[in-house]
């Protein structure tokens, strides 16, 4: 009995570390040390993957495999992410959804380092490394091959809960959207520079949970990339769709602008169709 127990707490014991260091890093990369993410998600990185190795996982098993195929597959996600994203800002129905002040309150300056450093170092790696990588590989030892994939996928969407909150604050059309009011979701106000009103009462609590569902199934989805093209599939993916999601909020704004620009040239009427052809 003493021999089964020490067994079962050699598969657990790695995993409860690994969750432990998740947890410190999501929290001082949200809310205590923000700027200092790259740091913090590297030195967790390393932590992992030394916890990792010493229950005696292989690289293979962590996903450092296919690099090949991962480039190749990834690279074509990424460019599918620039098309969906030059699509969603052209239409004036969906622009606002990318109008994130996260992305529109930074200097030039500071866009760089959120693309160039924050991004990949900060989110990317751990994220993929973690919930990709060493995650699976550790929820596998103890439990079935789907579940620990499920649990690695859930985990993911938890992880998401801080980043949400952060997100319903700084872009109010999603909360609108999430209280199912397509008219402020739509950027009515955008027009004339009122910007978009405060979210609905609830709706926070709608987005977190909507964010927690899509990013666990989108965790489902990269461990299929992962198992296709190893690490370097998924990673690529999540590259394009965090680093292109700040330029998209930029450009949003630009042809926000330059729209509100034209319907105050061409007069109150002009302004009037506008809307009605909303």
């Amino acid at each position: 009995m003493v021999g089964r127990g020490d067994a079962r707490v050699d598969r657990v014991g790695p995993l409860v570390c690994a969750l432990g260091v998740l947890a410190v890093a999501n929290v001082s990369n949200n809310r205590i040390a923000r700027r200092w993410a790259p740091v913090t998600s590297v030195a967790a990185t390393v932590a992992l993957l030394a916890i990792a190795r010493r229950d005696g996982l292989t690289w293979a098993d962590l996903g450092f495999q296919h690099a090949d195929r991962g480039a190749r597959l990834g690279g074509a996600l990424a460019a599918g992410v620039v098309i969906g994203y030059a699509a969603g800002v052209a239409s004036p129905r969906t622009r606002p959804l990318f109008l994130d002040e996260r992305a529109l309150a930074l200097s030039r300056t500071r866009l760089l380092e959120e693309i160039m450093v924050q991004v990949p170092l900060g989110t990317v790696l751990l994220e993929e490394v973690a919930f990709r990588g060493v995650l699976p590989a550790l929820f596998g030892r103890p439990f079935p091959s789907r579940t620990a994939a499920a649990a690695a996928a859930v985990s993911f969407g938890l992880w998401h809960v801080l980043p949400a909150m952060d997100m319903a604050r700084a872009n109010p059309a999603l909360g609108h959207l999430t209280a199912g009011d397509s008219t402020q979701a739509g950027g009515a106000g955008a027009e004339d520079g009122a910007g978009a009103e405060a979210p609905p009462a609830g709706s926070t609590g709608r987005l977190v949970a909507g964010t927690v569902l899509s990013t666990a199934l989108a965790g489902t989805a990269f461990q299929e990339l992962r198992r296709r093209g190893g690490l370097l599939a998924p990673s690529l993916t999540h590259l394009a769709t965090n680093s292109f999601g700040y330029l998209a909020a930029r450009v949003a704004r630009k042809l926000d602008a330059r729209s509100a620009s034209r319907v105050r040239s061409a007069g109150p009427a002009a302004g009037s169709a506008h809307r009605w052809s909303r």
